[in-house]
């Protein structure tokens, strides 16, 4: 019962754990051609499970991320010296690429983009699957140091991991359209993913932000918006997204 138990709890925490990696993939493969963004998806969340699945594998070498690789010394009124993990740095890397992503396609959404791109508009497939599989790597590292610490058998962890990536695939393609067809809810989740890009630099400084809150905010601001979007849809105001074409990444 406690295994069962464990693996329930694991099953839905990777889920939630997921869900930032899953709106990232989604805003991204817009700038696919719609033939391949599925490709893209399938591939991105396959590699989020293969990375996870080999990081579990490696718990040694994982456990080992959390001691220091290098101090920084006592600056800025720190009453001692500060050390830097290799997962430090993995938050830190991560949560910089996720800003600047998320501010550029922020930037682009509201400025527009028409002038900065190519005629046809479409990014390289390459380049989408090279960008998601640097964020599959960063939540990766943080989605299995939940795993251990939750779970003590490591075919619990699997399962969860697999179950959790077998959910988000199903919801992928529904919550990517959904995403493309309110460019309000677009710009909500780039929002989250900035939220989150700082969440990430706060942890590389070891500033600690409790994951509840940051899942609820989102949550709530989710239902605000589904609010806004049934009372536009009342008054037949639901705004129409402007067609510019997107430019390579």
């Amino acid at each position: 019962m406690d295994i069962l138990f464990s693996l329930l709890t694991l099953t839905v925490l990777e889920i939630v754990l997921g869900i930032d990696n899953l709106i990232f993939i989604s805003i991204l493969v817009q700038r696919l051609p719609k033939e391949r963004q599925p490709a893209a998806r399938t591939i991105g969340l396959g590699l989020a499970l293969g990375l996870r699945i080999a990081f579990l594998f490696a718990a040694k070498w994982i456990a080992d991320l959390v001691d220091p690789l290098f101090v920084m010394p006592a600056i800025l009124g720190m009453d001692e010296p500060f050390g830097f993990s290799g997962r430090d740095l993995i938050m830190l890397a991560g949560g910089l690429f996720l800003l600047a992503k998320a501010t550029t396609e922020l930037h682009n959404k509201l400025e527009g983009e028409g002038h900065v791109g190519t005629s046809s508009g479409t990014a390289s497939f390459g380049s989408i699957i090279t960008q998601i599989v640097a964020l599959d790597l960063v939540f990766s590292i943080d989605s299995v140091i939940t795993a251990i610490g939750l779970a003590k058998e490591l075919w619990v962890m699997v399962v969860a991991v697999v179950a959790a990536i077998v959910v988000m695939q199903l919801i992928a393609s529904p919550l990517s359209t959904f995403i493309s067809q309110h460019p309000t809810v677009k710009i909500l989740a780039l929002a989250f993913l900035i939220m989150i890009g700082t969440v990430l630099l706060a942890e590389g400084f070891h500033v600690h932000v409790p994951k509840p809150y940051i899942y609820f905010a989102m949550a709530f601001s989710v239902g605000v918006e589904l609010l806004n979007i049934r009372y536009r849809r009342k008054r037949g105001t639901e705004p129409v997204e402007l067609r510019t074409p997107p430019y390579g990444s």
